[in-house]
């Protein structure tokens, strides 16, 4: 799914769900002139100056690297701070939500599954979750363990985050699995590739009926505690130290800011995880394997597996400096080749952190960037100044770089999204002191969002979502039956239109959504709700 800086932006959208943002870099036109791996270690000073550099070009708090090269962790260590509110320092034990670099931890937890003869990669996801039903009736009979791994289901992008993003909701994972049926497929089984979240969610299911505990217990006990990941949990609520935990970091408004943090559980087998650059190192030496690293907790065979093509990735034919042939999307983890190494990696986002790991098996080496603000770019800038150092590429400045992207796609967003303020601003000047909104207002239904209620607070038009109370804001005249949504949590950075379908007499039956901005996370599925109005509003519709 990962653009990194596409035509219209949603860079950020990409990078929530955590895909892979090596591919975009290493789809990009460089000069770089190359030269054979060196032999000499990295340069640690170059390394400070390069975070120092992306903390304050991209107004990033605080970030924590490690590089382990050769069996030994070469770099640990925080940058900046935790927190903009505490000013306490990052170190390399601090806990940052990993995200969607959680998914490979899930993958691992299937395949010791597979290692013990208790599953099959191609068994079929009904013989563990009978309930278990897609849209088409042929897709839910042929629908496999391997198929919840590699986003090739049919569904659209990000399709039913809505239930576990923004945090607030009420959904499990009973919901989740019921509600997978009402999503009609944008694509055919099994051709395209549409970053999911939720089949990660129900790959947890699986660990937890095979394994007989919850895939937060399964993962504790058989990946993090083996390899004496001590401070990590998967899960904000079950970190045994939650004393050296960042902040969430977000632009509110135009200004970075302390935001209110996830903490969700439900999301937990698709991006709950929270880990430390110390800890991770510890994951990666594992996966890494050779002298010194702690002893594999699967069978070579199935961390192969883990790391071969599942769902090819479409890759530019222009140039690049690592001189790339392929990308693709394993099981948990995403693939390509730079200057002929197998390159593995993944990203993670979650609000208000943005996290990368990345790893070149053949030369031994891992990457590892944590951070607490969303700009993905940063985090870009990092891991690229050191992977060139690896692969011999010289002669690329990649802060400049991807500030240089940074820029594009703002200026793009921007306009876009100073255009749509600026036809609300004139509608609310054309409006009446008192405008009539009686035939907005009711109760409409989603088959898997639930209720959603259109309300008078004062004489505003609100919209509050019954099952995720902070998908809750002001709805204001546009254009025609066209509103804005303005959402009260700024920190969302989702404001989206709202178009109403009205009948005979000029009243609502039902409204669609879409974001505003090409750079809203694309777990703000605004797109895959279909609302009809049921009912009128009844007391307390905005509670």
């Amino acid at each position: 799914m990962l653009q990194l800086y596409p035509p219209a932006g949603r860079w950020l959208a990409a990078l929530r769900a955590g895909c892979g943002m090596a591919f975009a870099l290493l789809a990009t036109p460089g000069r770089a002139q190359m030269a054979s791996p060196p032999t000499a270690p990295l340069d640690l000073a170059a390394v400070d100056a390069v975070v120092a550099r992306t903390l304050r070009g991209f107004n990033v708090p605080g970030m924590a690297v490690a590089v382990v090269k050769d069996g030994q962790v070469v770099l640990a260590k925080g940058y900046g701070v935790r927190s903009l509110a505490t000013k306490a320092p990052m170190d390399a034990n601090t806990l940052v939500g990993i995200a969607s670099n959680t998914k490979a931890f899930t993958a691992a937890a299937l395949g010791m599954l597979v290692d013990e003869g208790k599953l099959r990669w191609d068994d079929k996801v009904t013989d563990y979750i009978p309930e278990f039903k897609m849209y088409d009736p042929y897709v839910t009979a042929e629908f496999t363990v391997r198929d919840l791994l590699c986003h090739r289901s049919g569904m659209g992008l990000g399709a039913g985050d809505l239930m576990f993003f923004p945090d607030s909701s009420d959904f499990t994972i009973k919901d989740v699995i019921h509600n997978l049926r009402y999503f009609r497929p944008v694509s055919s089984f099994r051709s395209k590739f549409d970053y999911d979240n939720n089949l990660y969610l129900v790959a947890g299911e699986v660990v937890a009926r095979i394994s007989g505990q919850p895939w937060t217990d399964f993962v504790e006990a058989r990946l993090l505690r083996p390899l004496g990941m001590t401070r990590t949990a998967t899960g904000f609520a079950r970190l045994p130290d939650p004393t050296n935990v960042i902040d969430a970091h977000g632009p509110v408004d135009g200004q970075v800011r302390v935001i209110q943090r996830d903490r969700d559980a439900l999301a937990g087998a698709a991006g709950g995880i929270y880990s430390s650059v110390n800890d991770l190192s510890k994951w990666v030496l594992m996966l890494l394997g050779g002298p010194g690293a702690p002893a594999p907790l699967l069978k070579p065979r199935t961390q192969w597996e883990l790391w071969s093509p599942q769902t090819i990735l479409p890759l530019s034919p222009a140039p690049t400096p690592y001189n790339t042939h392929f990308s693709a999307y394993g099981l948990g983890w995403f693939l390509n080749d730079a200057r002929g190494y197998k390159v593995v990696s993944h990203t993670g986002g979650e609000v208000g952190m943005v996290t990368k790991v990345q790893l070149v098996p053949e030369l031994h080496l891992g990457i590892i960037v944590l951070t607490n603000q969303e700009d993905g770019l940063a985090f870009t800038a990092v891991s690229a100044h050191i992977l060139d150092h690896y692969l011999g590429v010289t002669g690329q400045d990649r802060v400049q770089e991807m500030l240089g992207h940074r820029q594009t796609a703002s200026g793009e967003t921007d306009k876009i999204t100073a255009a749509a303020w600026k036809q609300v601003a004139l509608a609310q000047k054309a409006a009446p002191k008192k405008p009539d909104y009686r035939a907005y207002l009711g109760r409409y239904h989603d088959a898997w969002l639930g209720d959603v209620n259109l309300y008078l607070q004062g004489n505003q038009l609100w919209l509050r979502a019954v099952r995720a109370p902070r998908l809750m804001g002001q709805v204001l005249p546009y254009r025609g039956s066209t509103y804005v949504v303005r959402w009260k949590a700024r920190s969302l950075n989702a404001d989206a239109f709202a178009t109403f379908a009205l009948d005979e007499q000029g009243h609502a039956s039902g409204f669609k959504m879409n974001p505003i901005s090409p750079a809203t996370d694309f777990s703000y599925d605004f797109q895959d709700l279909d609302l009809k109005r049921v009912a009128e509003p009844g007391p307390g519709a905005g509670q």
